[in-house]
């Protein structure tokens, strides 16, 4: 049996694996794609820090946004040097930073094995789940109600893992007036937000600027992220958690969520 699937440039190869299947209804056999997942271990200073399970592409994106959005590394330039390793059976991503980071490597260290939909997995106490973020500094930038509306639309352009999967979630970053200029995917909703966090210091966006919009529900580690890399803005399709409203409210954050096209509930 062979099947042709529709040639499309932001399919990224190792991202899916063909699978043959066979239907419940009628025991038809299919063909299709499955997402692919691979482990990736964050090192830092040669002590490994978390172990995540991701999609195996955009992984230095990936890596940046993870040791930003979680408070390892403040900015660019307490980043010595970054080395990408594939390995047989995953990946790793090695950082050396400056000295000025040394402390905060141990503050915020974490070893986990994570499942893909986790974000506060193996975390050693309390007071790391629920870490304090700073208050925003910048205000949420002027969008129009018609651009927050067609949000889940214009990103829907740029999930073509999604569409050949349906098994991943996205995240992208808007400007006023641009639409969404830069959009990342992942199995896991906080890998796509950590590659979009990557996505934006490499290509050197400010998150202050704009918008955040996201494919899942918004849970407090994510309202965290993204406060924690500066963005005062997130937009999401799904519900939030009462906790990421409070969180929300506490640190100056609009959180628009429930975003479609009859609407949107502005929670903060």
């Amino acid at each position: 049996m062979t099947a042709t699937f529709r040639n499309n440039d932001r399919l990224h190869r190792h991202a899916v694996v063909a699978s043959v299947s066979q239907r419940l209804i009628g025991k038809a056999a299919q063909i299709g794609l499955l997402a692919q997942e691979t482990p990736v271990a964050i090192v830092f200073n040669g002590t490994t820090a978390a172990v995540m399970m991701a999609s195996p592409m955009d992984l230095r994106d990936f890596a940046y946004g993870f040791a930003l959005s979680e408070g390892f590394v403040h900015d660019l330039t307490e980043i010595e040097e970054f080395e990408q390793i594939t390995h047989d059976n995953g990946n790793e991503a090695r950082f050396w930073l400056t000295d000025s980071a040394k402390d905060r490597i141990e503050t915020r260290r974490r070893i986990m094995t994570g499942v893909v939909g986790c974000g506060l997995c193996g975390v050693d106490s309390l007071e790391q789940a629920i870490r304090p973020v700073p208050a925003l500094t910048s205000p949420a930038p002027a969008f129009d109600t018609d651009e927050i509306l067609s949000a889940p639309d214009l990103l829907r352009a740029y999930q073509a893992l999604h569409d050949a999967t349906r098994a991943v979630h996205a995240a992208a970053f808007m400007l006023p007036g641009q639409e969404v200029i830069v959009a990342r995917e992942d199995i896991g909703r906080h890998n796509a937000l950590d590659k979009l966090a990557g996505a934006l210091v490499h290509q050197g966006i400010d998150p202050a600027q704009g918008a955040i919009v996201i494919t899942s529900r918004v849970s407090v580690d994510l309202v965290q992220k993204s406060v924690t890399i500066g963005c005062p803005m997130l937009v999401s399709v799904s519900a939030p958690t009462a906790r990421a409203v409070d969180l929300a409210k506490n640190v100056g954050m609009t959180l628009i969520a429930n975003v479609k096209r009859g609407g949107g509930v502005c929670y903060s």
